[in-house]
């Protein structure tokens, strides 16, 4: 696992656990089944130090999915990374009210629109890993090519001019790069001899490049300045709107655009969950750090995004610690994102040491000392240098009791 080719050497996914595991139960007690889980939780984090390394479990109610949502609130590793697949026909809300209450503990699970997903890539054909990214099973990313809408409304006059004439061309121009970058990862490198295609575990024709934006919060702002309006991403809701056709005009775009390596010839489009490197821009469709209204309303005023990102969209809503004391009120604004549109819920809880950056954990303890100190994990670093540069620690907390609106419940 230590040699696997990719970005990190260390594997992104390790599946769909509930379904990998629930055949070896057999006559466990529950007991039994949480001893063996939690010795092996403790070992992924002591061998794959990495907190992109991802599980899946759910939508279906078992004793594996209810037993790793035991351990991780109680072990509260950065790694694995975790995501709860939810489905209204088939999740009980008490399983649901679970996974909340987790969150409520240790920041994690994502919680995932098992629907909406499926209707994407066909049912239990794509898995949900590191920052947000959903993607053919067996398969994945070949290429990440980020575009930064801030820039391209810089570059623009106005909104028309941005949604007709400069997002198209810069689009173009990621088409290009993601067939060359692709091109060699298929043609080139030998990437599909090794043993991965050899022993079946991926197939060449599942992967697709990522086509991913990021600065939706500026653009808007910056094509509302430049035509004399006053309304900010997030709080207007002509500039929301505004915002939805942004989304909208990329999937239009991408769905028309024929890449040679991609799923059905397509690439997927993905909204960001941004690197270190990235200053003075928001990463995705968010609302910009220290802004943030209260969910309800950061919900209604990005839910219109999620279904245009095939292949994920990042987002992180982040609450006051006095949800922990009311994890009714996480259970029913997670619902009601879901609801509304929400392809995947994610949040962190102010007073948690684990938080998240993009989509990946760190430690707030392991930040303090790494300048220091150093960390085991791979992934520490990332998020240091991501606490310097671009803002993450000035998140805002909210309260999410006595918000809820009747919409939601």
């Amino acid at each position: 696992y230590h040699h696997v080719p990719s970005v990190t050497s260390i594997p992104v996914y390790l599946g769909q656990l509930d379904d990998v595991l629930m055949p070896f139960v057999g006559d466990l007690t529950e007991e039994q089944v949480y001893q063996k889980l939690k010795l092996f939780w403790i070992m992924l984090d002591r061998t794959l130090p990495d907190a992109f390394m991802h599980v899946n479990i759910g939508p279906t109610d078992n004793v594996i999915c209810r037993t790793i949502l035991r351990v991780d609130a109680e072990l509260k590793q950065i790694a694995p990374n975790l995501t709860f697949m939810y489905d209204p026909a088939v999740t009980p809300d008490d399983l649901l009210r679970h996974a909340a209450s987790n969150i409520c503990e240790c920041s994690k699970p994502h919680i995932a629109n098992y629907p909406a997903h499926a209707a994407a890539y066909g049912d239990k054909r794509f898995g949900i890993v590191s920052c947000y990214n959903s993607l053919p099973l067996a398969g994945g990313s070949n290429t990440l090519v980020r575009m930064n809408l801030k820039q391209v409304a810089l570059k623009s006059e106005d909104s028309v001019d941005f949604l007709q004439q400069v997002l198209p061309h810069y689009s173009a121009i990621m088409a290009e790069l993601m067939n060359a970058r692709s091109r060699f990862l298929h043609e080139e490198s030998n990437f599909f001899k090794g043993f991965l295609t050899q022993e079946g575990l991926i197939e060449e024709d599942r992967f697709a490049p990522m086509f991913g934006i990021y600065g939706m919060a500026e653009a808007v702002n910056i094509l509302m300045e430049k035509e004399g309006k006053a309304g900010r991403y997030g709080h207007d809701e002509q500039a929301n709107q505004l915002g939805h056709r942004i989304s909208e005009k990329l999937a239009e775009i991408v769905d028309s655009s024929e890449v040679k390596y991609g799923l059905e010839g397509k690439a997927l489009l993905h909204a960001q969950g941004g690197i270190s490197l990235d200053e003075g821009v928001t990463p995705g469709v968010r609302i910009p750090y220290g802004t943030e209204p209260d969910p309800v309303s950061y919900v209604r005023a990005t839910a219109g995004h999620h279904k245009f990102y095939t292949s994920g969209i990042s987002d992180i809503l982040t609450i006051d610690e006095t949800v922990k004391s009311n994890p009714e009120a996480m259970f029913n604004l997670c619902k009601g994102a879901i609801q509304a549109g929400y392809r995947e819920f994610t949040a962190n809880v102010a007073s948690n040491d684990l938080v998240r950056v993009t989509g990946y954990m760190i430690k707030l303890s392991d930040i303090a000392k790494y300048d220091e100190e150093g960390s085991r994990t791979n992934t520490t670093f990332l998020g240091a240098e991501a606490a310097k540069n671009t803002g993450i620690l000035e998140r805002k907390p909210r309260v999410a009791s006595l918000e809820m609106s009747p919409t939601y419940e």
